[in-house]
């Protein structure tokens, strides 16, 4: 109610520097400890063992300040980043552009973020004041780099020691020729780069999962692809999915401007890829649902779908700071409802 209150005012103000404001807000306030989550939410994926499965999608906190906030707002998870090698200043301003009517956003921001080097003292401090919920750090190329892939191997080697698990972003729309390395031989460079870099020689606690971030605009051979590359090269999980360059029927005005879609008008398409890359795959790799999640109905149709766990973003920016809370307490209910004893037993539901 609050924040339905304050949102006129904050949808006043450029959605850049609302999201900024937002930001100083969550570092300067006193949040109290993490709020309990019902057991029948704790599940785990990749050896990790989540509080509750609804997380916090990277983008919002790209450099790494907030998560242990974010954790105490009823998040299982947070994912911060896409943090890049060096620091980036990303595309020209403004770059992104809310979309009241269609509740969506669309964001060109272009892996905008202050670089590894700075994110890790800052992640060290962090790590220690997470009691409960997880730490995934997303990672990317730099824009103007001479190897790419040579980018996401030193952002493992940064970042390893510090995360529960590591997201490899190759989806990106807003970095000129990064979804190229979702092609079957740069993805199977890419990976076994990256899984080198983990290296099974490391101690466990610096060997964390690796998960792969791919878009929603792929064809069916893509999807095959993907999926053989990934098994090939054990990754633990994919992230389905990232912003869409594609535009549904759109109501806002600014519904032309370029980037990535998200929010509400994806979900149709986000939900449909989860189901290819379930069918694809048979079961046999994790996966995490992302885009156009607004409610515990849509995340528990994404978990019934096949995901293990659940991201959200924007629809924190139209719903408020609750959304977790509330999507929790209601998937709770719903899966006692169903008589489960735990919200793991409803993962690919829809196949039986």
């Amino acid at each position: 109610m609050l924040y339905d209150l304050a949102r006129p005012f904050i949808f006043s103000v450029d959605a850049e520097k609302a999201h900024s404001l937002t930001i100083a807000g969550l570092k300067a306030l006193p949040l109290g400890p993490a709020p309990h989550s019902d057991s029948v939410l704790a599940t785990t994926m990749a050896g990790l063992h989540f509080p509750n499965p609804v997380g916090m999608a990277p983008g919002f906190d790209k450099n790494g300040e907030v998560p242990d906030a974010l954790v105490r707002m009823g998040f299982g998870f947070a994912e911060v980043g896409t943090l890049t090698p060096r620091p980036q200043t990303g595309n020209p301003k403004p770059r992104i552009f809310r979309l009241p009517q269609d509740r969506a956003v669309i964001n060109r921001l272009g892996f905008n973020n202050q670089g590894q080097d700075k994110a890790i003292p800052r992640l060290s401090r962090m790590r220690r004041r997470m009691a409960k919920g997880l730490l995934g750090i997303n990672i990317g190329a730099n824009k103007d780099s001479d190897d790419r892939i040579a980018d996401y191997v030193i952002g493992v080697k940064n970042m390893a020691p510090l995360a529960d698990y590591l997201t490899v972003n190759i989806s990106s729309p807003n970095t000129p020729g990064l979804r190229a390395l979702q092609d079957k031989g740069a993805l199977e460079e890419l990976l076994s780069a990256v899984m080198e870099a983990r290296g099974d020689d490391r101690p466990r606690d610096d060997r964390p999962p690796v998960f792969l971030k791919v878009a929603p605009d792929l064809e069916p051979a893509d999807i095959e692809d993907i999926v053989d590359v990934s098994m090939k090269q054990k990754i633990d999980a994919l992230i389905i999915s990232n912003t869409t360059i594609s535009r549904p029927d759109l109501l806002s005005s600014n519904k032309q401007e370029t980037g990535g879609l998200s929010g509400n008008p994806l979900k149709s398409l986000a939900l449909q890829r989860l189901r290819d890359f379930r069918a694809t795959s048979g079961g046999k790799i994790p996966l995490i649902g992302v885009g156009g999640i607004a409610s515990a109905e849509d995340a528990y149709a994404r978990i019934k779908a096949g995901a293990t766990l659940v991201q959200i973003y924007t629809a924190m920016i139209y719903e408020g700071p609750a959304i977790a809370k509330r999507i929790n307490r209601e998937l709770a209910k719903m899966v006692k409802r169903d008589g489960l004893t735990s919200i793991s037993e409803a993962v690919g539901a829809d196949d039986k």
